[in-house]
């Protein structure tokens, strides 16, 4: 989730009875909100150096732990550092100060709640790093929920109006979050239901070895599955990702083998409605995107750019090409974040259409001699 919808569930938390543990529970609860993401101080070794760290310890055990203890022990420091400078905690407040105890439960519920929420996006979360480094997630809210984000603030701006019914406020909040969290979930389970409808023939049985279908998804896989069908092509996963407008507007990615399969779907379509019939094709509009690994792509995989990106993207498309002088330029991209054009054009062929450039990918190339030239994050027109 964002940082704003982060520090307003701190804050609609803080009108709780959470928020009753005394004077710094508050700034505990918005400070502790947003501290996972310290992660970013990794960025200053560069773009590389901070996707590895990315969502890393600070969103696992250890996070939990170490900075539930960081924030109230910031907390009651600035607090003390308040209290001496306007000369007794009686001249600042009227409240009574919340224990190192009561800061510290309350800091980790932060910290907590900021990783519980992080978990549900179809980003992900690395949940149990360090001691796993796999990618989790459930899938049922985009990265920024407006429904959330304005569910919040309108929930923060009545309260601050009529002061008295704050509690009763935040209730009501923290129920329409819950109902968001509901729908969106169910409107997931649909849309996955809908793949097989949606592909068509273009799905091919599952991969020997392909693992079953988890509540909670995870990646990287640890290894490919048996290539079977004609021309080796096999089913490897259907993930349904949500998108920021709409929760009834979903992309279903079919990872193959060999391939991606791609469409966007709207449940409130008339098309989902009725069962389905003989006559309909909705496969006909889908997108087929290659990635197929060759000699060069497997050498080029190897680099440290490339293991970064890999191990951060869930379905990491291919696609390796030759210039006249004999260099191989590799890239990758998360067809995550790749939008897929919005109408078929005429003469469309399976495999022949290309992700469209953006910044979570990798690109790597190679000499005629086959030495590494150079390998970076992203990837330009």
């Amino acid at each position: 989730m964002d940082n704003i919808t982060h520090t307003l569930i701190g804050a609609t938390l803080a009108r709780t009875p959470i928020g009753r543990a005394g004077r710094g529970a508050t700034i505990a609860l918005i400070l502790a909100s947003n501290a996972p993401d310290i992660d970013i101080v990794t960025s200053a070794g560069g773009a590389l150096r901070y996707l590895e760290w990315h969502r890393g310890p600070t969103h696992g055990p250890l996070g939990l732990v170490g900075l539930g203890l960081a924030t109230a022990g910031l907390v009651l420091a600035g607090r003390a550092a308040i209290d001496r400078w306007r000369g007794s905690p009686a001249a600042g407040s009227s409240s009574r100060n919340a224990s190192y105890a009561a800061i510290t439960m309350v800091s980790m519920v932060g910290v907590l709640l900021h990783i519980l929420m992080d978990l549900p996006t179809s980003y992900g979360s690395r949940l149990l790093s360090p001691i796993d480094w796999h990618w989790y997630a459930f899938d049922w809210m985009p990265i920024l929920d407006i429904y959330l984000l304005g569910t919040l603030t309108a929930g923060l701006l009545i309260g601050q109006r009529w002061p008295a019914a704050r509690r009763r406020n935040a209730a009501i909040v923290l129920t329409l979050l819950t109902v968001d969290y509901g729908v969106r979930a169910t409107a997931h389970e649909r849309a996955l239901s809908l793949a097989p409808r949606v592909f068509g023939p273009a799905l091919p049985a599952p991969c020997d070895g392909a693992p079953p279908r988890r509540l909670v998804d995870r990646w990287p896989r640890s290894a490919a599955a048996t290539k079977t069908g004609p021309a080796g092509r096999c089913l490897l996963e259907t993930a349904a990702l949500p998108g920021f407008g709409s929760p009834f507007r979903w992309r279903l990615i079919a990872s193959l083998s060999n391939a991606y399969l791609v469409r966007d779907i709207d449940l409130w379509d008339d098309i989902w409605q009725p069962a389905p019939t003989e006559a309909e094709a909705p496969w006909r509009l889908t997108r087929s995107y290659p990635n197929e690994w060759t000699a060069p792509v497997f050498q080029a995989s190897t680099t440290h750019a490339a293991r970064v990106f890999l191990d951060f993207s869930r379905f990491p498309a291919v696609n390796a090409s030759v210039n006249r002088d004999g260099i191989t330029t590799v890239t990758w991209v998360d067809m995550r974040f790749s939008t897929p054009l919005s109408r078929p054009r005429r003469g469309f062929e399976p495999d022949r259409e290309r992700p469209t450039p953006n910044l979570f990918g990798a690109t790597v190339r190679i000499d005629a001699d086959g030495r590494v030239i150079d390998s970076n994050l992203g990837i330009g027109n």
